[in-house]
């Protein structure tokens, strides 16, 4: 009896144990959760300057994005539209030379000297036949009228008339063609001095003082300055929003904090199946000659 009565007081007290233990690590586990849940409340000034940060980012953003919807940016090359290697229209030696690489040049300044003093004297001797030509020119034809008074009385056969006729058409011809070897000596005299044929920069220099040059033999590379074409690709995805008559911006990097203006004059052609691009060609004044060709230039025009 005894021995029972002690192992009911037993596990009375053993479960009196257990249920308060389940009731603490219920008490603990709702405490962790409720600490979890709520997040510490930051000072009222901090929360303002994170609210501001985080407005002014996401505002920037929009606006970087809408610009570039708008503007189309690329980067190209600078390229001359005019690219003359002059020869001489005559082989010849080198006796002078007016200009050197790197020099400035218009149109029709005259860049190298060929010899030609054997032509001024054959120039020489040309005119003197010219003069000799027109004298029996002239005589013949003052022959020619005494004739035709005479024969129109019927002083002279009609034979001496043709005789005359003939003489002052074969002495005419003579006179031109000693008019002609003038002309053709003058016009050789003056293909002598090679000019520019565009205003631009001499880009290459090829020959030297002394030397000769024969058919089709270059003594320099001139390039036009003005105007200058500036060339970049556009993507395919822009075709029907940039066209010819945009006005473009570019920069580069010798003049630093500098824009200057062109206009779009080409644009289209055959897509790159590569790169998906297709080719674009603005024009640039260039009046001062600042931009040279070959330079490299970030470009900006405004979508449509």
């Amino acid at each position: 009896m005894k021995r029972t009565l002690i192992l009911i007081l037993t596990l009375a007290a053993f479960g009196l144990t257990a249920c308060s233990g389940d009731e603490s690590k219920a008490e603990t586990t709702a405490t962790t959760a409720t600490t979890a849940t709520a997040a510490p409340a930051l000072p009222s000034d901090v929360a303002e300057v994170a609210a501001i940060n985080t407005a002014g980012i996401d505002t920037a953003t929009a606006a970087t994005s809408t610009a570039n919807a708008n503007t189309f940016e690329a980067t190209g090359e600078f390229v001359s539209p005019v690219r003359s290697e002059l020869s001489p229209k005559l082989p010849g030696r080198v006796a002078q030379m007016y200009v050197a690489e790197g020099s400035r040049v218009t149109r029709g300044q005259p860049v190298l000297q060929l010899e030609n003093d054997y032509l001024r004297l054959n120039l020489q001797a040309a005119n003197a036949e010219v003069a000799r030509a027109k004298a029996v020119r002239d005589e013949a034809a003052r022959d020619l009228e005494r004739k035709r008074e005479l024969v129109g009385k019927n002083s002279i056969p009609k034979a001496t008339f043709d005789r005359s006729q003939a003489m002052f058409e074969q002495s005419n011809a003579a006179y031109s063609a000693a008019a002609a070897q003038v002309s053709l000596l003058r016009q050789q005299i003056a293909d002598s001095t090679l000019r520019a044929p565009v205003t631009g920069i001499v880009a290459e220099k090829r020959t030297e003082v002394g030397a000769r040059l024969g058919d089709g033999g270059v003594a320099f590379v001139v390039v036009q300055l003005s105007p200058l074409k500036l060339r970049f690709q556009v993507p395919e995805r822009f075709l029907g929003k940039i066209g010819v008559g945009d006005r473009v911006t570019a920069r580069v990097d010798p003049y630093a904090g500098e824009t200057f203006e062109g206009t779009i004059k080409t644009v289209g052609g055959v897509i790159d199946p590569k790169t998906r691009t297709m080719f674009a060609e603005a024009e640039f004044a260039n009046r001062d000659g600042r931009l040279r060709p070959g330079l490299f230039a970030r470009v900006e025009t405004k979508l449509d």
